[in-house]
């Protein structure tokens, strides 16, 4: 395996996107945790750009790393939080983790070391964003509509469920 400049690159956003996931895990800072998650969004959005997937770069950017974490924040805010601290884990528990998440990453290698998915002919390159588009509102309509279903009644829900948090808040005063 040859040191392209293509590698370096992967490897490179790889670790980053690593790197914020594992500090997202281990901040205590909730802010912090959040600009960490930045860093692994952005990452991924480089390996997208990196596999010619640019409509899917954008769309990692402006939805995950703008307006999740945006989100996340004014949740964040606007709850209250009780300074309770959690007790800090111990080692041979930390140790028990990482072996069953290095157990799993060999596992996955593993899974996917010999795995032939065939050859297919896709000009996806080209003129991705349109057959994305194409795709999506030809084979997929059904499942996309019932999405917006499924997010329109989780908006409702969630409304419903902040009034009567408001309700509650009322009559105890």
């Amino acid at each position: 395996m040859s040191l392209t400049g293509e590698f370096l690159i992967f490897i490179l956003l790889a670790v980053v996107a690593m790197g914020g996931g594992i500090l997202m895990l281990n901040l205590s800072k909730v802010v912090h945790m959040v600009v960490a998650l930045v860093f692994t969004f952005i990452s991924i959005a480089g390996i997208y750009v990196m596999l010619s997937a640019e409509f899917i770069a954008v769309v990692q950017i402006l939805i995950y790393s703008g307006a999740i974490t945006i989100i996340m924040l004014f949740g964040i805010m606007l709850t209250r939080h009780n300074d309770v601290s959690e007790p800090k884990t111990s080692w041979p528990r930390k140790i028990i983790v990482f072996l069953g998440v290095i157990g799993f990453g060999v596992a996955v290698y593993f899974g996917i070391y010999d795995l032939d998915l065939g050859t297919y002919e896709t000009t996806l390159h080209e003129n991705n964003t349109e057959q994305i588009g194409v795709t999506l509102y030809t084979k997929f309509i059904i499942p996309f509509e019932l999405m917006s279903v499924v997010l329109l009644v989780a908006l409702i829900g969630a409304i419903v469920l902040a009034k009567k948090d408001e309700e509650e808040e009322a009559k105890e005063e």
